[in-house]
């Protein structure tokens, strides 16, 4: 499948990397902070961290979902503050991330640091159909934690 990006910002693939995939097996391509010059996040603090780039998703059985990097998380408490972005096939604009610390020092995003990975996953459109019972099931109602530790 073919994914067409635009440039927003010139200096994507010279100052700040172009978007790939950093193996043969990676499933998410690294999108890197297009910043003029460094950014510090307090921790607790969040920023909207741009990208430099538009997606054009060919279709809307195809959703385009933006994850935190788990190196960054697990290091430095560094996350996406929406968990995971969704990229709709109609939305044209620059991918921007919500980054948050949630780490307990200051963390320093640099022009071109990788910030976050975009999947590509199909979508199945639900008809959505209502009924005055569901279907039965071993847990049926039961919650958070009803399956175990």
């Amino acid at each position: 499948m073919i994914i067409k990006f635009k440039k927003i910002n010139p200096e994507i693939g010279t100052v700040i990397p172009a978007p790939d995939y950093a193996t043969a097996g990676a499933a998410g391509i690294d999108l890197a902070a297009s910043l003029r010059g460094p950014l510090v996040i307090a921790p607790g603090e969040r920023a909207m961290i741009p990208t430099g780039l538009a997606v054009d998703i060919p279709g809307r059985n195809i959703v385009g979902l933006v994850f935190p990097r788990s190196g960054l998380a697990s290091r430095h408490g560094i996350a996406l503050a929406n968990a995971v972005g969704v990229i709709d096939s109609d939305y044209k604009g620059e991918i921007i991330c919500p980054v948050q610390n949630n780490g307990e020092q200051p963390y320093e995003i640099r022009p071109g640091d990788r910030i976050a990975q975009l999947v590509f996953v199909p979508v199945i459109r639900a008809q959505i159909e209502f009924t005055g019972e569901l279907t039965h099931s071993a847990r049926g109602e039961k919650g958070f934690g009803s399956t175990g530790r």
